[in-house]
């Protein structure tokens, strides 16, 4: 308590120290005062140093035995002579424990300064998140404006579909808090949020809007042309986004390909000649390629340009009697409920007997219950079936193979219902344009939304037809236009489907004729389709450079597995003297060397398959199909083709 009291005295004395980690933190919504956080801070970065003093000292223990046994690696070109008070214990004591100290201290501070940093790292992530749907949420603003609504109602409702619209709409729920919690009148709450938002985008919004508030202008009109202005500045920002994914998948090649290729190369000649590289080639198989992919995939997810995940709360209502109407109790119906309750059960079993493959499509984290549990299966009859080889390298060779296949058993399934999925979702989201521009214009001549889906029904747009069917049936059944679109996506569930539905929905709500609305909803779904056929274009190349860099990894690691081994193996020892660069040649098993680059390739197939997917199609997910041909390739040719 009393260094806690010590930093709270030190914020309060000198407040101007720390405006901007408090102005950071406000930005981030961090939820915590800046003499919390920096305590928290302290505490962070005294556990980490403590990590760092053990590091000090063990790395002070190995510097002092080197210096005591003249390993040290240096060349005395001074001729100076080593003290002889460094033979000593107690000064190689004082030694590492004055390492400890300034590992603590050096990892204490570097802790300290890189937790003051995270707020403002968070508030440029949340810059990014609210520039990505800021003109979704404009939109939306408009489409409830063209009906009447009052601003405050606008920002109430745009909030509360924060699952759809993201980081904008907590940010605009920043305005409901002040004026409903705190007392802000809406110029108020509006010109608050201006100022804390890290949005500088949000912020030149929210001042033209105070503006326009303030002179009574046309506020229609005005979130009109602001939606088409910032739906131009997404194209702009996207192509400068693919321009810099480029440059970095040209460093993943570089770095994650190039590079432990030439280690590897290196670590082979250094182990015919000793054993010390089979340990530095087993960890860079197993740490340093692993790792730093994780890495880069990490850094990847940051800088992607990738939508909000989409959700809808669901409010359910259980009706248990009704005013108007007599509930009488009847003796002996407890059967039928009964029997009501199995055809449900066994309708539903039939259903999935009939489309078996249905539920995979819909989701398909489910293939995990079936594949999963039949790759554990595959791997322990493959454990109890194989013989009890003393040999450790023969045993692994006999292993690795049958993991391969049960890691395949699992990703495969995976992969060609994501596709199929995929395809699916794509198909329906490249007609969703065509299809609000139809609608649009055919609400400008004055029918209704729910006319205009009864002459949709007829209109060919491909995998979305039977889409619409499907509303035109929900409304045929007594279901209203919102509750069948609502249901359309659930059915469907992505982001660019959730806002767009959520747009008409809500603008439907407001008012009969949205036929502009639907304009600027065609509009904004041609931008996101364009986008993404642009990245799909610009990212086919390097996928393509990642494949052709694992073959050419996979063709270098066969040569030097049947052709450079083999000979080196044949070499006899007995000619190279007991002494000498050459005198370990033999001592390490080829098998070893067999082994280690055959996991390393395996590991560069699952890793350049991942990235793959995550740099052309912007998911993991759809990184896994490239990993699984990857993996494959390497599969077949280490125990066909070598």
């Amino acid at each position: 308590m009393i260094l806690r009291s010590f930093f709270r005295d030190r914020i309060y004395r000198n407040p101007i120290k720390y405006h901007s980690l408090h102005r950071d933190m406000v930005s981030a919504r961090m939820g915590m005062t800046v003499e919390q956080y920096i305590w928290r801070s302290v505490q962070i970065a005294f556990l980490c140093g403590m990590l760092f003093a053990v590091f000090g000292y063990l790395f002070g223990n190995v510097i002092i035995t080197l210096v005591r046994n003249r390993e040290s690696g240096l060349y005395n070109v001074f001729n100076l002579q080593i003290p002889e008070v460094f033979n000593t214990p107690t000064l190689g004591i004082y030694l590492q424990i004055m390492a400890g100290l300034a590992g603590l201290v050096i990892g204490s501070y570097a802790i300290y300064r890189a937790m003051l940093s995270l707020p403002g790292i968070e508030k440029r992530n949340r810059a990014i998140r609210i520039n990505m749907t800021l003109h979704n949420a404009i939109a939306y603003m408009y489409a409830m404006r063209r009906g009447g609504t009052q601003l405050m109602v606008i920002f109430r409702s745009l909030s509360d579909n924060s699952r759809i619209y993201g980081e904008v709409a907590l940010e605009f729920r920043q305005i409901v808090r002040d004026a409903e919690f705190f007392g802000y009148d809406i110029i108020s709450a509006i010109r608050h949020l201006s100022e804390t938002t890290p949005s500088d985008k949000m912020k030149v919004f929210l001042e033209d809007l105070l503006s326009v508030i303030e002179s009574g202008g046309d506020m229609a009109e005005f979130l009109s042309m602001r939606v088409r202005l910032y739906q131009e500045e997404a194209g702009f920002e996207q192509r400068q986004f693919l321009s810099f994914l480029s440059i970095v998948a040209e460093s993943y090649v570089t770095i994650f390909v190039a590079g432990p290729l030439f280690l590897i190369i290196i670590m082979v000649v250094m182990g015919m000649i000793g054993t010390t590289a089979v340990g530095q080639l087993s960890v860079i198989t197993y740490a340093v390629i692993p790792i730093g992919s994780l890495f880069f995939i990490l850094v990847l997810d940051l800088i992607s340009v990738k939508g909000e995940k989409s959700g809808r709360y669901m409010r359910s209502k259980v009706l248990n009697e009704y005013s108007d109407v007599k509930i009488e109790q009847r003796i002996g119906e407890e059967s039928l409920f009964e029997q009501l309750v199995k055809y449900d059960r066994i309708r539903n079993i039939t259903h999935h007997i009939r489309h078996p493959f249905e539920s995979f499509v819909n989701n398909v984290d489910h293939t995990f219950y079936i594949t999963v549990p039949l790759a554990l299966i595959y791997i322990l009859a493959t454990l109890l079936s194989t013989p009890r080889y003393t040999d450790i390298e023969l045993f692994i060779d006999v292993v690795d193979d049958h993991i391969i296949i049960a890691f395949l058993m699992v990703l495969i399934p995976y992969a060609i219902f994501y596709a199929i999925w995929m395809r699916k979702v794509q198909g329906i989201e490249a007609m969703v344009p065509d299809f609000l521009e139809r609608m649009a214009g055919i609400n400008q001549v004055g029918l209704t939304i729910a006319q205009a889906i009864s002459i949709m029904v007829n209109t060919n747009l491909g995998v979305l037809s039977y889409e619409i069917r499907r509303i035109k049936r929900d409304m045929d059944w007594g279901a209203n236009f919102t509750e069948a679109l609502i249901r359309f996506e659930e059915r469907v569930s992505t982001p660019a489907i959730a806002r767009t539905v959520t747009l008409i929905t809500k603008a439907s709500e407001m008012s009969g004729q949205i036929g502009e609305v639907l304009t600027i909803a065609s509009s904004d779904a041609k931008m996101g389709e364009g986008l993404k056929r642009d990245r799909l274009a610009e990212m086919f190349i390097y996928t393509v450079i990642v494949y052709l860099s694992f073959l050419v990894f996979l063709f270098v690691v066969a040569v030097l597995v049947t052709q450079f081994l083999p000979v080196l193996a044949n070499i006899p020892t007995t000619s190279l003297g007991s002494v000498g660069p050459l005198a370990n040649i033999g001592m390490v098993q080829i098998r070893t060397f067999d082994r280690l680059l055959y996991h390393t390739c395996l590991m560069q197939a699952i890793f350049s398959g991942l990235i793959a997917g995550q740099m052309g199609e912007g998911s993991l997910s759809s990184g896994v199909k490239h990993a699984c041909i990857l993996l494959i390739i390497a599969l077949v040719t280490f125990n066909y083709l070598i």
